[in-house]
């Protein structure tokens, strides 16, 4: 008799090592070792981004058959990939971070997630210079290294709260409301999508904020907010996953109550 719950441990179990040992054998050599490349659109990317992807999209196939969505493919590539796999897709972000990878900054991350029906179901994230793993599955909770989150508790009122914010993709009238009078207490800012999730989840951020994100970078980590109970929409849109693929905006808290305080801010000073 198959046993799914057995079947589903086992395939995040191979995720997790997976990414453990691609950022033991392919990124932290590599740290301050390589070289900016610049791609067609204008943003970076480098020989550890390439060689980390090659490694965990043939390890994935092995785990699970589906196509894979990496950030280091060409657009019309990816665009062609998402639709495929509707009924199951793996989407990598092989350094999530990679300018601070380059600068010698310790906050990137490595990013898998696998989604159905353009949702996720299972996420791992993992930042390899803090041995943080963070990880997920739908209906099963959120974790970081065995330990369930959220890990503390939030402010309540948004003018207690510390933000993760990341300016430079907001629209000129927010960005500017944002950085003049804000309604937080502080702010922060790392330069890792993936991680600004996973602190939100974990309760190190109370509140998050994004004005674009592609697959590759909201995949895993929405997935670990939404099974740390927390909340999250777009600008636009209460449903997070309604509108674009490719440009989805993020406003997201834990806490129930300074969600709406800080999506109704957010969505009025637009």
């Amino acid at each position: 008799m198959f046993n799914q719950v057995a079947f589903r441990i086992n395939v995040l179990n191979k995720v997790i090592s997976i990414v453990r040992e691609v950022a033991q054998h392919e990124i932290m050599p590599r740290f301050l070792q390589v070289a900016r490349q610049i791609k067609a659109d204008g943003s970076t990317f480098t020989e550890a981004d390439l060689a980390a992807q090659d490694v965990l999209m043939e390890a994935l196939r092995k785990i699970r058959s589906g196509p894979i969505l990496g950030e280091e493919m060409p657009r019309q590539k990816q665009e062609a990939l998402w639709y495929q796999g509707v009924d199951g897709l793996w989407s990598v972000d092989p350094i999530d971070g990679t300018s601070n990878f380059l600068n010698g900054l310790p906050y990137f991350a490595i990013s898998v997630a696998w989604m159905e029906q353009g949702k996720s179901v299972l996420g791992v994230i993992y930042n390899p210079v803090s041995d943080e793993m963070f990880y997920a599955e739908k209906g099963h909770g959120a974790f970081l290294n065995g330990k369930s989150l959220p890990i503390k508790h939030n402010a309540s009122l948004l003018s207690n709260a510390v933000a993760n914010v990341d300016l430079k993709r907001l629209h000129r009238k927010l960005a500017t409301e944002v950085a003049a009078d804000p309604p937080y207490a502080s702010q922060r800012n790392y330069g890792a999508c993936t991680l600004e999730w996973c602190y939100t989840a974990a309760g190190f951020f109370d509140l998050y904020l994004h004005g674009g994100q592609k697959p590759w970078d909201y995949a895993a980590g929405s997935l670990i907010l939404e099974e740390a109970g927390g909340y999250m929409s777009g600008f636009e849109h209460d449903d997070y996953w309604a509108g674009s693929p490719w440009s989805r905006s993020v406003v997201a808290a834990l806490d129930r109550d300074l969600f709406v305080q800080w999506r109704d801010w957010v969505r009025a000073h637009r």
